[in-house]
């Protein structure tokens, strides 16, 4: 299946991306004097998320990535796979 934009798919969060969430949730909780845990749920490589394409390159999509609170993640260049930092295509219920 070819991926197109507005389609969504599952993403794998990598190292870097949970490390960048939360740094950036910290940041702003401290700006605005709440509990990081008000931010969101806490995150870590390995986790699946929803995500909506946003972008189709000949190679990859760039995604956001809906997290479990009230912010998102803007990822770049991934590719369709099974590990982190990579998205597939939800497995179909029956």
């Amino acid at each position: 299946m070819q991926p197109t934009i507005g389609r969504i798919v599952h993403y794998v969060l990598s190292e870097s991306d949970a490390d960048l969430i939360t740094r950036r949730r910290a940041a702003r909780a401290a700006r605005e004097a709440v509990g990081v845990e008000t931010l969101g749920n806490h995150v870590e490589a390995g986790q699946v998320f929803p995500a909506t394409i946003v972008r189709v390159w000949p190679d990859t999509v760039s995604l956001q990535v809906a997290l479990d609170g009230p912010d998102g993640a803007w990822v770049t260049s991934r590719t369709e796979g099974t590990g982190p930092g990579t998205w597939a295509w939800p497995p179909r219920s029956q």
